[in-house]
């Protein structure tokens, strides 16, 4: 299976998921937390809290998705481990890794952002298993099943305690639901995800995310990768008492070109040079 062939049968598979998580009237189908004693607490609009619950629910789809296409699914060992999940083709053992990533609606065209996981550790030392269920270099492909929705902010006390008989009677926080499926490097921005966090952040516009439309997805994964693999916040700068060699795509192009003008002014030398070395190593065999 081909990262692409892959792509689109997870893409086909999203298209159901929104039924598996939502009521016929789009609101979350999870109303709290229930106790032994069955009291109800109602949920908090926490993002990370809405992204596991979410990917609870979802993991019977996974499983389903999985047997459809001959793949077997592991699941990440710890928390802050890459990737959520890791789908193994049973006939190749091809890995293709899915991050499950949510965010909340600002308007209709944008949303909050979604940080991409690091750019540093295993996605720059990519033979390494640290932090990582197996090296990022062993995947065929990165993707990110992504959810988009709205928040209901005022709609829930979360200091009330509610019984089973008030079950109808308690909104759900979040609702309006929109399933997505793209490659990490074709929804990623130029930018990190926060601050001066070392995580890749998301495009914020929905049509960009839903259609994996964000700026390397023209450049390609390539450029992607270099342009992460390379980036500096300023406290890594400070750190290494070096100046930031570019902070986003203008100024990565302007270094870029910089050394390659620069190799182009001393290519004669340079060509001069590899063929002095390899004199040197035939003289000393």
């Amino acid at each position: 299976m081909t990262p692409d062939q892959f792509l689109k049968h997870l893409q086909s598979h999203a298209e159901s998921f929104a039924a598996a998580v939502a009521t016929n009237e789009g609101d979350w189908i999870i109303k709290g937390f229930i106790d032994v004693y069955r009291r109800i607490y109602t949920i908090s609009v926490d993002t990370k809290i809405v992204s596991k619950v979410l990917e609870l629910l979802l993991f019977p789809m996974f499983v389903d998705f999985g047997t459809q296409h001959g793949l077997e699914i592991e699941l990440s060992p710890q928390q802050n481990f890459y990737p959520d999940l890791t789908f193994i083709e049973k006939a190749t053992g091809d890995k293709f890794a899915v991050d499950i990533k949510s965010t909340y609606r600002i308007d209709h065209a944008t949303v909050n952002g979604m940080t991409l996981g690091a750019f540093t550790g295993y996605f720059r030392n990519r033979n390494s298993n640290k932090n990582t269920l197996y090296p990022y270099d062993e995947y065929k492909g990165h993707f990110v099943l992504g959810v988009i929705y709205s928040k209901l902010d005022d709609t829930v006390d979360e200091r009330k305690q509610y019984t089973l008989d008030d079950l109808e009677k308690i909104s759900s926080v979040i609702r309006e639901f929109q399933f997505f499926a793209q490659p990490k490097y074709r929804i990623a921005s130029a930018r990190p995800g926060s601050g001066n966090t070392k995580n890749i952040g998301s495009v914020t516009q929905i049509d960009h995310l839903i259609n994996g439309a964000g700026p390397f997805a023209k450049l390609g994964e390539e450029v992607y990768d270099d342009y992460w693999m390379f980036y500096l916040t300023k406290d890594m700068a400070k750190a290494l008492d070096i100046e930031r060699p570019y902070v986003n795509l203008k100024t990565y192009l302007e270094y870029k070109k910089r050394g390659i003008d620069t190799l182009r002014e001393h290519e004669e030398e340079i060509t001069r040079l590899e063929g002095d070395e390899q004199d040197n190593k035939e003289d000393s065999q």
